[in-house]
């Protein structure tokens, strides 16, 4: 059978409502995308976390090229954040190969693991702010940080990254970018977010092509939810002009709360 004849719409539409939103929040699609995958079409979680994985490679791949042109780039940090989360990733998926993901302690270790980190991603799209304003003031009562011990801290997140992205492919969006802005906090945000984005590429072009040769992928479900969240991703950039970006945040924060304790309490 081949891949059109194969085609299945409902992926498609998926897609492109998850593209939509990732248009209108900047939220990574993997906060939506693999939860979505499990849940409403019971797709196996390392199936949905593989193909999740190349799906995001393909999709932030243009993401990058719009900051690199616009030069929202900081390549010293894509470095640091990479020379710690290739190492975990290729050690994650080593471990995956070597398991039995067919077992329900497999299946059950992912999407539980999934779901705390839609729980930490929904606070951080409510609380953010707060949660910046509250580390900034404990920084500054402790002093700087030399430019060491941040590049050595920004090492550490890679590699925390590396671990929860090719375990779930959720974490490297809100987790990432709020842990840089502490960080960085004199680096301006586009910078800060391109960066993030840029990184994201070859940690999720690594998990996927990992996935990929351990058999996880499902190539006619990613070849349907690209179809879908192209056109979904350009349409949602159109539209976020035109939206409170407050409300859109709360109303996906919530979802994304609403969807992890289904994962974490099945």
């Amino acid at each position: 059978m081949s891949l059109i004849d194969s085609f299945q719409p409902l992926y498609s539409f998926s897609g492109f409502f998850v593209g939509m939103l990732v248009g209108i929040t900047g939220v990574g699609g993997g906060s939506l995308m693999t939860p979505l995958l499990v849940l409403l079409f019971g797709v196996h979680p390392a199936t949905a976390v593989g193909t999740d994985l190349l799906y995001a490679a393909i999709t932030k791949t243009a993401g990058t090229a719009v900051h690199g042109m616009h030069g929202r780039v900081n390549w010293r940090v894509v470095g640091l954040l990479a020379s710690g989360s290739v190492p975990a990733a290729l050690a994650m998926l080593w471990i995956m190969a070597g398991v039995n993901r067919e077992s329900p302690a497999v299946a059950h270790t992912i999407t539980l693991s999934l779901g705390c980190l839609l729980l930490l991603t929904a606070l951080m799209l409510i609380f953010r702010g707060q949660i910046l304003e509250a580390i900034r003031k404990w920084r500054g009562e402790r002093g700087t940080i030399s430019p060491r011990s941040i590049a050595m801290l920004t090492i550490i997140l890679g590699l925390v990254l590396g671990i929860l992205v090719t375990m779930t492919s959720v974490g490297a969006g809100a987790l990432g970018v709020t842990v840089l802005l502490v960080l960085y906090p004199q680096t301006d945000v586009r910078e800060i977010v391109g960066s993030d984005i840029v990184h994201a590429v070859p940690l999720t072009l690594i998990g996927g092509m990992g996935y990929w040769l351990i058999g996880e992928i499902n190539w006619t479900m990613l070849f349907a939810l690209l179809v879908g969240s192209i056109p979904g991703i350009v349409a949602g950039s159109l539209l976020a002009p035109r939206l409170h970006e407050r409300s859109v945040r709360i109303i996906l924060a919530v979802t994304l709360a609403i969807v992890a304790w289904k994962l974490i309490f099945p």
